[in-house]
């Protein structure tokens, strides 16, 4: 590698994308932001799809309990262990990390990988949102894996042009709302499984009170997670479940894509804070989404297979439910498409991120007509973690095992050659795995673990073979002058921030609205537990429910007028005080709290 001079390096660095760099300490934030990050992320409009699921699999309430609680712990220790230590270290992105690691083709096929599975898990999210709106446009049941209603298609190709426009160009003030939208998410989906449970107890026991635990077991088990598919078939037991829910997320721990995320962790220990998407929303909604489903489909006599997350949502929190789904659906889907954009852009560096996510946004909308993509979410989400994880693997050798074997971290840039064994070790196990997968020899929730670990070892054995054993000073020294040089860089840039600038609003006003979302969304929750605990028969439970329904309408449209009333004053003083402090002309954007 040839050698740079200190001012060569600090012009290109003055070139490079900021995503190309690793974080600096004046970007970095505390534990509250990735808690907050994640129980946003992770409740969303296909926990509906997912509780069902796990209905229609056939799980048992143990299995569920338990299950969902060691499969989700276990996703949480991936995060702490795998994810966070290596981003917090390199304070870099998947991307940069594996371009400096493998590079070429590699990377290419890795940034096209992640964009089909962003743009996949995009489509359900607009799919899911459409189901909600046909409901109030009457168009029929999309019941089929193929769009059966010309209605529901233009639905859904409007519903997910707008999402594509909305991820392209990042409207500042939409992604502002999705940024509220967490709280109240969650306070529903746990609502709403609530509100139904007298409903489904009196399809259990004959009487919609509960005398304790072990009603809500026997209710659980006799009518929602009862051990049997609909066919009567054994369910998937213990651990499918818990197979499952470490799977789900998988592509973002044990692949490593949320190094995205923690590199602007302050502490490695942050990872833990994933714990308030996994148990809030992989949990909670999962369990509480399971009781709606089985509810609405005693309530509308139709088989739980066939039932779709608006009917849901209607069920269980009335015209309120509808906005759940279109939020919860949309929110998710203008950041995964965001996301699709950023590595597509990996793939056609000559292209514009927006334009790259317009390209990707047009598969995104044709898809989104195809209902088979979010009712086998599931299912597509844990095949994308196998394709995945591989390269998880792959990172964690070259940044824990190779300096510990004597060997050299990011040998093969230094050697100027394609990374091969890279290649291999991602090739092999996705063979492998698909073999196991044809001949029925193991669950599919099962194979993600043993493919990342053979991906570790074969990383290990083939890159030595190839050139990690060998010393590469000169590279070395390269890089760590670049690494200098980036200090310098980020210094400098935290000198120009106003750290010191008190930001935050303590206006009466805008403390006012805090209060006023937070009491919205006790009364509403407090709502659902009198539905529960005070209705002794159906006829008292259907009047509670009624009246729910209207506190929940005319709470969540109190809730987001003080919620993003609230934003927009916080933005606006800390605006404000920005410009005092640095003048007329600051034009600096504040990072509020």
């Amino acid at each position: 590698m040839s050698r740079k001079t200190p001012d060569e390096i600090d012009r290109e660095i003055a070139r490079m994308d900021s995503e190309q760099l690793p974080a600096g300490k004046h970007e970095l934030h505390g534990a509250g932001h990735f808690a907050g990050l994640y129980a946003a992320e992770n409740v969303a409009g296909t926990e509906f799809v997912f509780g069902a699921t796990f209905v229609i699999l056939g799980a048992g309430i143990w299995d569920v309990l338990i299950g969902l609680a060691v499969g989700n712990l276990l996703a949480v220790l991936s995060y702490r262990i795998l994810t966070a230590p290596i981003a917090t270290r390199t304070r870099l992105s998947v991307y940069t990390f594996l371009d400096r690691v493998a590079g070429g083709m590699t990377s290419k096929i890795y940034n096209g990988l992640n964009a089909v599975v962003f743009a996949i898990i995009s489509a359900a999210m607009i799919t899911v949102s459409a189901t909600a709106l046909r409901l109030i446009l009457d168009f029929p049941a999309q019941t089929e894996a193929y769009p059966t209603s010309v209605g529901f298609i233009v639905l859904a190709i409007v519903f997910g042009v707008v999402a594509v426009l909305v991820a392209a160009f990042g409207f500042n003030a939409l992604a502002e709302f999705a940024s509220i939208c967490g709280p109240w998410l969650m306070v529903m989906f746990a609502a709403g499984g609530i509100v139904l449970i007298p409903r489904v107890a009196d399809e259990a026991l004959g009487t919609t009170v509960m005398s304790g635990w072990s009603d809500f077991i026997a209710i659980g088990g006799d009518t929602v997670f009862t051990g049997k598919t609909p066919d009567g078939a054994d369910g998937i037991g213990l651990l499918g479940v818990i197979g499952y829910a470490w799977a789900a997320n998988t592509f973002a721990h044990a692949g490593l894509i949320d190094m995205s995320l923690f590199r602007y962790a302050k502490k490695s220990w942050y990872g833990y804070m994933s714990a308030t998407g996994m148990f809030l929303g992989h949990y909670m909604a999962w369990i509480s989404a399971g009781f709606m489903g089985a509810a609405t489909a005693a309530i509308t006599m139709k088989s739980i297979t066939v039932l779709e997350p608006g009917q849901v949502a209607l069920q269980a929190l009335g015209y309120a439910g509808f906005v759940v789904v279109v939020v919860g659906g949309w929110t998710t889907a203008n950041a995964n498409l965001y996301r699709a954009g950023l590595a597509g852009q990996g793939v056609f560096p000559q292209f514009s991120r927006a334009k790259v996510t317009l390209i990707v946004g047009g598969v995104v909308v044709v898809a989104a007509v195809f209902p088979f993509i979010y009712r086998g979410y599931l299912n597509l989400v844990t095949y994308a973690g196998i394709a995945l994880v591989p390269i998880g693997g792959i990172l964690f050798a070259e940044y824990w095992l190779l300096p510990r074997l004597g060997m050299t971290r990011y040998w093969a840039r230094y050697k100027g050659v394609q990374n091969v064994a890279a290649l291999l070790a991602w090739g092999i196990p996705l063979a492998a795995a698909a073999v196991v997968l044809v001949m029925g020899l193991v669950p599919v929730y099962f194979l993600f673990p043993p493919a990342w670990a053979l991906s570790v070892v074969l990383y290990v054995v083939l890159a030595k073979l190839m050139g990690a054993a060998e010393p590469y000073p000169d590279g070395k020294a390269a890089d760590e002058l670049f690494a200098e040089r980036v200090e310098v860089f980020h210094a400098q840039q935290a000198r120009e921030e106003p750290s010191e600038v008190d930001t935050r609003d303590r206006r009466t006003l805008t403390r006012v609205l805090r209060v006023v979302w937070m009491i919205v969304l006790v009364v509403i929750f407090a709502d659902a537990l009198i539905v529960l605990f005070s209705s002794p028969d159906l006829a008292t439970f259907e009047a509670h429910r009624d009246r729910f329904f209207l506190i929940a309408a005319v709470g969540t449209v109190l809730y987001f007028l003080a919620a993003y009333w609230e934003l927009r004053r916080r933005k606006a003083h800390a605006r404000q005080a920005l410009a005092v402090h640095d003048g007329p002309s600051s034009a600096r954007s504040p990072r509020l709290p």
